[in-house]
């Protein structure tokens, strides 16, 4: 299963240079996890209301391509990565109105946390289940 959710660059998101800055395609990393778990029916607050957190552990960002002010984004995400500690993503985020001008590819890896005792732990089933099945499709 794949998630994709548009963006509109806005006019702070850019740097001196007038394009995008770094660091905001990790944030738009997030966009997309948090999208992809939406569309399985799993919300964040959801999660920290069972005391569970879904820190990163590890983020890779490969730059292709410069984003500008106003350009409509895809934030493609797709998981690729599932075991009952931890989850890993694949990002692609490309130009809406050309999907062959992608701006960056990236990876993160999260893992699932306690909120009680900070230390990684085990997801319930009621989570699990629904990561795992939209890992098959």
């Amino acid at each position: 299963m794949i998630s994709r959710v548009e963006h509109r660059v806005n006019f702070y998101d850019t740097d001196a240079m007038a394009v995008v800055h770094h660091s905001n395609y990790i944030r738009w990393f997030e966009i997309g996890r948090v999208e992809f778990l939406r569309m399985l029916g799993i919300t964040l607050n959801d999660m920290m209301e069972d005391g569970y957190v879904f820190p990163i552990t590890d983020v890779k960002c490969k730059y292709l391509h410069p984003a500008k002010f106003d350009d409509v984004l895809v934030i493609e995400t797709k998981p690729t990565a599932l075991t009952k500690v931890k989850m890993a993503f694949d990002y692609r985020i490309y130009l809406a109105s050309d999907p062959e001008t992608i701006m960056v590819e990236g990876h993160t890896q999260n893992v699932f946390t306690s909120m009680e005792t900070g230390k990684i732990t085990r997801l319930p089933e009621k989570y699990y289940d629904k990561l795992a099945k939209a890992m098959k499709e």
